[in-house]
This record gives structure tokens, sequence and C-alpha cells, in this order.
């Protein structure tokens, strides 16, 4: 995380602004005198805050997840920024753009909902498009707000359909390419293959993930989204093929054994899917991780990008 908007945007080292509660918990100092200790956050990064002499009477009661209005200074404690806070209120709804205070994917989720939706609806198998819909209009609500992961790729509000819609996409131009793939076939797979992570992460209704579920940690969101395509076709008369064929593409999408796929892609359509997945994977943590690095330079040591350094060769695609 970087630095959070409130502090970059304030005037000299006061600050005002909404921002999140990450954590939150109240501490007695030397004195015994008890004070809040808090982990604020917005869309860009976070900040360590102090309510010193706290009382829960006059200052109310916050906790993780809470959406807040605070006043503070900025100082500096072991050479790190720490928010004082002077003021805090819970945020009233209509004063929130969300887009300021938890990391958004840029996309409209509505809008890409219904794209994906519409897009099942034209397929030529009835059964694949029974399937996408109804496991995407079961799930509607989260499919809108839940993150692809809690810290790599797509960690953002509504980061699994921004992640969805790019594989799709990249699943059309492979398939446009190889008319001998099935495009129907390919095309759901893309659609399902992560749909066990709405299940996986501890998602509350911010769309920020906290960590892993029971389930998440027990199976991991391959297992539990092959579960729910073989629940959803069993519910809807699927045949046992088409099923089949559709969970091999979910435990194989990860391409390989040691991260974390329980089978090898054993058909085109496997194969292709697992490539559009980690392609658009990489790209967006390039794209992040180069994101803040100047032009001729290289960026820290990625350890989820094999640990390589990236060259900021800072080309501009001019466009017509």
């Amino acid at each position: 995380m970087g630095r959070m908007r409130m502090l970059r945007e304030a005037n000299g080292q006061a600050v005002e602004g909404f921002c999140l509660v990450k954590s939150a918990a109240v501490r007695p100092n030397v004195r015994g005198v008890e004070y809040l200790d808090m982990v604020l956050a917005d869309c860009d990064g976070e900040c360590v805050a102090k309510l010193w002499d706290y009382s829960a009477a006059n200052h109310g009661q916050f906790e993780a997840e809470d959406l807040i209005k605070v006043r503070g200074t900025i100082s500096l404690w072991k050479e790190s920024e720490q928010l004082k806070i002077d003021k805090i209120r819970h945020a009233l709804p209509d004063e929130l753009d969300m887009n300021c205070i938890v990391p958004c994917a840029p996309i409209d989720p509505e809008e890409v909902f219904d794209e994906l939706i519409a897009l099942a609806g034209d397929f030529a198998d009835k059964n694949l498009k029974a399937i996408v819909q109804h496991l995407y209009r079961e799930n509607r609500d989260a499919l809108l707000s839940v993150p692809a992961g809690v810290k790599l790729h797509h960690a953002t509000r509504g980061g699994l359909l921004h992640h969805t819609q790019a594989v799709v996409r990249l699943a059309q131009a492979i398939a446009a390419l190889y008319p001998e793939l099935d495009k129907d076939l390919l095309l759901t797979g893309a659609m399902l293959h992560d749909i066990g992570k709405l299940t996986e992460l501890n998602c509350g209704a911010l769309g920020i993930a906290t960590g892993y579920t029971g389930a998440g940690q027990l199976l991991g969101h391959i297992t539990i989204g092959a579960n729910m395509i073989a629940e959803a076709a069993k519910k809807l008369n699927v045949p046992d093929e088409t099923a089949t064929l559709l969970c091999h593409m979910l435990l194989s999408h990860h391409g390989s054994l040691e991260f974390g796929s329980p089978k090898l892609p054993l058909f085109p359509e496997a194969e292709a899917l697992s490539v559009c997945d980690l392609l658009d994977s990489k790209l967006y943590e390039m794209f992040a991780a180069l994101e803040s690095v100047a032009t001729g330079g290289f960026s820290e040591r990625q350890w989820a990008l094999d640990n390589r350094q990236l060259y900021q060769h800072g080309r501009k695609i001019e466009r017509e």
C-alpha cells in the first residue's frame, strides 16, 4: 500500500477526510489511560492513527470495516507517518465516494455483469448457457463487489469481475484464431474459472478481502468452484459429460501442479483457459509494479513474478 490520498491532499499537517477502519483496538498507555489504536485506509494507502484519551461514551465505538470521517494532524513516529486524531465520527452513506475509500476496479461491475450474462445468452449450447446464467444470477450481489484476491492481482472492489472480463476477452480472441476450439466451452470456463473465490475469500460488503474462510483454507477456490459446477449441473439436469469437462477446466486452470491445480490441462480448451488466466494475472501485477517507476528505472523485486526486477521502458502508445 502507498500513501493515503487523505494525507497527500492534506493542508500542511492538518488532515480531514473520509476513510476506512482496517483495525481498531482500545489499549492503555503508560499511565493506564485508554487510547484508540487504529489503522486507517483509503483507495491509495493506509496509516497508523491514534486517538488519545479515548472514551467510548464521548467518541463512539469503532471496528474494522467502519467508514468514518476524521480530523487530525500528521506526525512522524520512528520515521513513519502517524495520524493524531482530534475528531472522529461514523460517515453517512450519502457523504461517500467509494472510489476514494477503497481500491476499486476500473469498471462498472453492473455493466460487466450484464455483458457476461448476455454473452452466455448467445451460446449455442443450452446447457453451458444454463450453468453460467444460473451461477451468476444466484451470486449476483457478491459478484458485483468481491475482489479476485487478498493481496495480489485484482485485489480491489469488483476485482473478480474485472479479471473475469479480461480472461473472457482473451478467450474470445483465442477462439477467433483457433476455430478448432469449442468456443462456448472455453468462454464458459473463462466466466466460471474463479467462481469459487466467492466462498474462498472472507469478504465483507465493502469488497475488501481480509483473509480466507474456513472452506477457503481447507479446500481452496479451485475445488470449491468445481463443486459449485457439479451441484449446478445436477440441479439443471446438465449431462455428466458436459459437467465433467467444465470441472476439469476449473481443476486445471492454474496450469501446473506447483501452482495448485490438481490436474494438468488435458484438452485444448482447458489449456487455453489456463494461458488466458495466467496472462491476465501476470500483466496486472507487472503494470501495478511499474506504475510508480520512472522511465529507465527498475522496480523492486517482485516475489510473485519469480523475484524479477521489472524495467520501465516508458514508451507510450499514441492512438489516433
